[in-house]
């Protein structure tokens, strides 16, 4: 795929989006010592709290970092403002604070459901501005027009959740919450790194010759699930649920064959830390969806509870992770030491990352999460203590090894 570099926005507009969003993980990750496994409760303010300062503060945070410099590198199109980018992640920030203390007072969560809301309405504002210019539209294009469709709809459910929450509305907040995270978690978040990671796997390991096929497929029956999901829990429909949860189930599976053939297909050969999370990512979205079966098939809570927390803690940190390694060194090296080629010895884009520090981190990160996941197995909130200890030293890791490649000299 064809990379305009021209187009990229400055670094100094990046970086923000990735220190605040690594922050955001360390914070959830201390945050889990609050957590009591014993009387876990997806409605639980201390759940709740910690779910959105993962999901909006680190996860999106990140994700609209890349999309800034994704989406017009790749695209070959200027932004049509980039200059709102620099009031995104201000207003997501002080949303997702005053969120994780309007679990415990609710009269904040009005205020904070507006600034977020109004955080990404601009992003999704800017992003539809942006493609009109696109000539020829493509698979990763649509994919991601369909996600910023989903993350829409499922801001406004947030603020009607938001506003049931504090009492100012009254309204099934059940109903509204299941279509709620369906749509950001699923719609939004796993559309975008499904488009995202046809541009970013091919590119990192080199891959050619492989079908794309599998995303297409993947994309259109993740969609159906979604709908189907809004639908059912909307209009309790429970038939529908079930036969959203399998065509969920399955477009993750065909994403990960996806995922399997750039890999096979790829050039580089070598396992570094970014093949090493991709593993781990991908094992714990299978790990996931075999849960969530689980949890289907003899409705235990300890299955969703295991699910759930291998696809946010496993899958999603570890894809981020992983191209953090990739993504903030090149920016970088672009921003500092392009300029110097031919002038000067310059560093490689595998000097800029801190080996031992990033092997700790992938270390101590894998085994929190495998030991939390085991805790929430056995019930045993000492063990889930343990995993969230371990979770929380690898957090550390990973801030220090960003703000490391960043400063890079």
């Amino acid at each position: 795929m064809k990379v305009a570099q021209e187009f990229a926005p400055p670094f100094k507009l990046i970086a923000p989006y990735f220190i605040i969003g690594t922050l955001a993980f360390v914070i959830s990750c201390f945050y889990l010592f609050t957590i009591d496994i014993s009387k876990f409760n997806f409605l639980n303010p201390n759940i709740l709290s910690l779910v959105h300062i993962f999901l909006l503060g680190f996860v999106m945070m990140i994700i609209f970092g890349a999309m800034a410099q994704m989406i017009p590198v790749t695209l070959e199109v200027g932004h049509f403002s980039i200059e709102f980018y620099y009031i995104i992640y201000p207003l997501l920030t002080l949303g997702t604070i005053l969120m994780a203390f309007g679990f415990y007072y609710s009269i904040l969560l009005p205020f904070a459901g507006i600034l977020v809301l109004l955080s990404m309405f601009i992003f999704i504002i800017e992003f539809f501005l942006t493609i009109r210019n696109v000539k020829k539209f493509n698979n990763v294009i649509n994919s991601l027009i369909t996600a910023n469709i989903f993350l829409l709809i499922g801001l406004i459910i947030g603020i009607m959740m938001a506003l049931t929450y504090s009492g100012l509305v009254i309204y099934d907040i059940y109903s509204l919450l299941k279509a709620h995270i369906f749509l950001i978690f699923v719609g939004y978040i796993c559309l975008t790194i499904m488009a995202l990671s046809l541009i970013l796997l091919p590119m990192f390991t080199l891959s050619h010759n492989y079908s794309k096929k599998p995303l297409n497929i993947s994309v259109v029956t993740l969609s159906i699930g979604v709908i189907l999901l809004c639908i059912s829990s909307l209009l309790d429909i429970k038939e529908l649920e079930n036969i959203a949860y399998i065509l969920i189930a399955t477009a993750l599976l065909v994403f990960f064959y996806q995922s399997y053939l750039i890999y096979k297909t790829r050039a580089r050969k070598k396992i570094d830390i970014y093949i090493k999370s991709l593993f781990f990512a991908f094992y714990s979205l299978i790990l996931s969806i075999l849960f969530s079966l689980l949890f289907l098939l003899f409705n235990e809570d300890k299955f969703l509870h295991v699910s759930v927390f291998l696809i946010t803690f496993g899958f999603f940190t570890f894809l981020i992770i992983a191209h953090l390694y990739k993504i903030v060194p090149f920016l970088v090296w672009f921003d500092k030491f392009a300029p110097l080629v031919g002038k000067e010895k310059i560093p490689m884009l595998k000097d800029m990352i801190p080996d031992k520090s990033s092997l700790y981190q992938f270390y101590f990160t894998s085994s929190g999460i495998i030991i939390c996941a085991i805790a929430f197995l056995l019930n045993s909130d000492t063990i889930f203590k343990a995993g969230a200890s371990f979770l929380f030293v690898g957090a550390i890791f990973l801030f220090s090894n960003l703000i490391y490649m960043i400063r890079f000299k």
